[in-house]
């Protein structure tokens, strides 16, 4: 294939791949694959002098395609230059002081502040327009409302969603399986809702990175000062330190070793020249600003041989890729398993069974597959739900194929939600294994959730499956009686309805005096009312008890626990109105949400992450230098251990 031919495929299959990221919040290709395609259409194009039409070297960020309304920037978001050499990363700053910072992984926005109040939130869109975004910054876990500063205020950041939060919105929606495939993806699709609700229950930060203006105040040419400045108006700071030469190259090994620990997901680190006026001297290329750079990790890539495709069924119908491959050592674990996300993927790649494979950690993090060096031709598709031997179908949308199991008698779909029935948020039964609850149903023991409250009458029948014995089956048994105790708002998670989640099942039954008879007889408009809630997760909800035999099925499920009755004590000032962050082991508390229930019992709140509206870190070990011990002491938030909040209590 000649030269022009190749950079004509190239920019096709790119533009295509770009579309289903930014536009679509989806995968067609990994990190790695469209990072390498990128880079080759980049040398063919210095090569040839040539840049086709389309191409999206020339291009920033997406074209804004949504219903969201539409605003051109003030000024153009312009991508960044990138380096993988730490060498090189330290030449670029000539001599000069520069601000080192994580590069997270999320959705740009732009924020503008005017007589102190949140005036508007554009994303990045192309650079040059954006999407109009602010009722939806306004439900951000994080981001000011007011602001001390009444000037106009623009600043730039990063939404993002944590790891931890990821995970936990991927057990809890129902829908997001098939439409997300990590932080990022899941970040983007819920900043740019048409509903902001949905926005409200995602968790969604913001972390500024650049101020772009305050010209009523003088921050005495510095970057670093601007970014204290953003700190002092109430903002979240993405994490960055003063760096020069000497300095530069221990600064990127410490962001390499806090990648393990780093709750937010991050493709590298942004360096930036600290002399405001010395940067924007020396302008910017079409694409680039000549100021900053980004650096992106070197991948540490090891070649294996691909065992076998795994499908995974979930509760959704969905059917989702797992390559199994022979061990390998990846940035200091044994990694052997890779999502691979969808068959468009499994296709891109002509996975087979033998074949040679690459493997990386895409962000030093996630195992991923980078190339297949064999190509064998022939993707191992299952033609049948592994857990029921249904046929299965691949649904095509957008462009990505993946696959499904229409069977609403599927196992599969009654395991996941039992797994969720049974976990520690839910109903808390400990020790019900995803595999023992497949015994189970093989068993037909558990049809519906009640049934496990009847399992005493199988004796005989569990003892005698694989793994299970007289011990084991007591202590099932034991904490599925421990169980019959529950809140409402656990009950209510516990049950799987799409898009209600611990935090909204809390708000619903709290606005109904956590009476069953009044939740039951709620309509939408009673629900859409309540804080957090909405049209969307009030249609859900209504949805569910809308049928009978899901009505059926709770008030069964009633006949066999006990509600446990909930009281709001705010006579205690110490707790009453604050807001905690809990981190690190507990020692008097079985887990974190344990000593979060009975702060919240008490009035206060408890957040995921320190910012500057938290009014203490909970923390054994306070001297520890993680982040969230770093960022309480930069906020001058109180670290205070175990015992002392148990003071607070009162229950010392």
């Amino acid at each position: 294939m000649d030269k022009i031919a190749r950079m004509k495929e190239l920019v096709e299959i790119l533009k295509k791949a770009s579309k289903a990221y930014y536009q679509e919040a989806d995968e067609i290709m990994s990190n790695y694959e469209y990072d390498k395609l990128y880079d080759e259409l980049t040398a063919l194009e210095q090569e040839t002098g040539m840049v086709l039409a389309g191409s999206v070297t020339q291009s920033v960020g997406y074209e804004v395609l949504s219903e969201l309304p539409k605003e051109e920037h003030a000024t153009p978001m312009l991508s960044l230059d990138k380096t993988k050499s730490r060498e090189e990363l330290k030449e670029w700053l000539h001599g000069h002081e520069g601000v080192l910072s994580w590069k997270e992984d999320g959705l740009t926005i732009v924020l503008t502040y005017r007589n102190g109040e949140l005036y508007k939130a554009v994303t990045r869109g192309n650079g040059e327009t954006g999407e109009v975004i602010t009722q939806n910054a306004k439900v951000f876990m994080n981001v000011p409302l007011k602001i001390p500063y009444q000037e106009e205020l623009i600043l730039r950041g990063e939404a993002v969603i944590s790891y931890a939060d990821f995970e936990k919105i991927n057990e809890t929606i129902a829908d997001v399986d098939a439409k997300y495939k990590n932080p990022r993806n899941l970040c983007s699709g819920s900043v740019r809702q048409l509903n902001n609700e949905i926005t409200a229950s995602r968790n969604v930060r913001f972390y500024a990175f650049a101020l772009v203006s305050a010209n009523a105040y003088d921050f005495q040419n510095s970057r670093m000062k601007q970014l204290a400045f953003l700190k002092q108006m109430g903002f979240d700071v993405v994490e960055h330190y003063l760096v020069n030469p000497d300095t530069i190259l221990d600064r990127i090994q410490y962001f390499a070793d806090s990648i393990g620990s780093n709750p937010i997901p991050s493709d590298g680190l942004v360096l930036t020249l600290n002399d405001i006026a010395y940067g924007n001297s020396l302008g910017r290329t079409a694409k680039f600003p000549r100021d900053s750079i980004a650096f992106k990790w070197a991948d540490e890539i090891r070649e294996t041989t691909l065992l076998q495709i795994e499908w995974s069924p979930s509760r959704t119908g969905l059917i989702n890729p797992v390559a199994v491959f022979c061990p390998v050592e990846l940035e200091g674990t044994t990694v052997s398993r890779a999502s691979v996300h969808n068959v468009s993927i499994v296709k891109r790649l002509e996975l087979g069974i033998g074949d040679k494979i690459t493997v990386y950690k895409a962000n030093m993090i996630i195992p991923q597959i980078a190339d297949n060096l064999t190509r064998s031709g022939n993707p191992p598709i299952a033609d049948k739900c592994p857990a029921c031997g249904m046929p299965t179908r691949i649904d095509s949308e957008n462009g990505v194929e993946t696959l499904r199991c229409d069977n609403p008698d599927c196992s599969a779909k009654k395991i996941k939600s039992f797994t969720l029935f049974v976990s520690r948020d839910a109903m808390n039964m400990d020790g019900i294994s995803e595999s023992t609850l497949e015994k189970l149903i093989a068993h037909g023991l558990i049809h519906d959730y009640a049934d496990l409250f009847c399992l005493r009458d199988h004796k005989e029948t569990i003892c005698s499956m694989d793994g299970f014995g007289e011990l084991s089956y007591e202590n099932m048994i034991k904490s599925i009686e421990n169980a019959r105790n529950i809140s409402l708002p656990k009950l209510i998670y516990s049950l799987g309805i799409p898009n209600i989640g611990l935090s909204n099942a809390k708000n619903i039954c709290k606005a109904f005096d956590f009476d069953v008879e009044k939740l039951l007889a709620a309509d939408a408009a009673a629900l859409s009312a309540i804080e957090g809630v909405g049209e969307v997760i009030a249609d859900s909800f209504v949805d569910y008890f809308a049928s009978e035999k899901n009505r059926s099925r709770f008030a069964r499920l009633l006949q066999e626990v006990s509600l446990e009755k909930v009281e709001i004590d705010t006579s205690n000032a110490d707790i009453a109105g604050k807001t905690f962050v809990i981190t690190g082991s507990l020692n008097h508390y079985e887990n974190r949400n344990a000593l979060k229930e009975i702060i919240e019992s008490r009035g206060g709140k408890v957040a995921g992450s320190v910012s500057a509206k938290t009014d203490y870190l909970i923390n054994n070990d306070i001297t520890s230098n993680s982040s969230k011990n770093k960022m309480a002491k930069e906020y001058n938030i109180p670290i205070i251990p175990e015992e002392e909040v148990m003071r607070m209590l009162g229950v010392q």
